[in-house]
């Protein structure tokens, strides 16, 4: 498999990380939209959230509660803001299901 993202869950491409368990992988993104943009994705290849299923969708839960420890552990009180793009129409450029932890500002809606 070609995904980027897959190479980095597996070591293959370094990456800034934030947190790591058996489920899950979170790093800085190398383009940040904020003062703190961190990128949480599940090792297992989902593509994108349309193919979360009944067997594979505790790993977003998992993600949720990571995303919480992460804004803990970054100061991110005044509040942060989760994004996960699905399809090309939805804005995912990388094709695996990826979750972006944003803060540090105040965040406008909608985004620009």
């Amino acid at each position: 498999m070609d995904c980027v993202f897959c190479k980095i869950a597996a070591g293959e491409i370094p990456s800034k990380k934030v947190y790591e368990d058996d489920k899950v992988l979170a790093f800085y993104d190398l383009e940040p939209q904020a003062p703190v943009h961190i990128l949480i994705i599940p090792k297992e290849h989902i593509a994108s959230a349309a193919e979360i299923t009944p067997e594979n969708s505790s790993v977003v839960a998992h993600i949720y509660e990571v995303a919480a420890k992460l804004a803990a552990e970054q100061h991110l009180d005044d509040g942060f803001r989760i994004v996960c793009n699905a399809g090309k129409d939805g804005g995912q450029t990388v094709p695996h299901l990826h979750f972006h932890l944003l803060g540090g500002r105040s965040m406008k809606w909608p985004p620009g």
